[in-house]
């Protein structure tokens, strides 16, 4: 694969510079993460991290969603 395929074709399909799209792929995928790590621990002490997880899921699908909107 070429540069080009590999860091600036899906960016610029979506409109967005290699750095933009950085800086909302490392946000989403660091949410996911704190997530994923309240789920972990809620497995552990079920009083704790009752909704974060979810409601993490839902701030990301949320964002997802306005820039799906933006673009079209």
């Amino acid at each position: 694969m070429s540069f080009q395929q590999l860091f600036l074709e899906h960016p610029r399909s979506i409109g967005e510079s290699y750095f933009e799209h950085q800086r909302c792929a490392c946000g989403i995928g660091t949410s996911l993460i704190a997530a994923g790590f309240a789920c972990l621990l809620h497995s552990l002490v079920p009083a704790l991290f009752r909704d974060t997880a979810s409601r993490i899921v839902f701030q990301v699908h949320a964002r997802m969603s306005a820039r799906q909107l933006r673009r079209n």
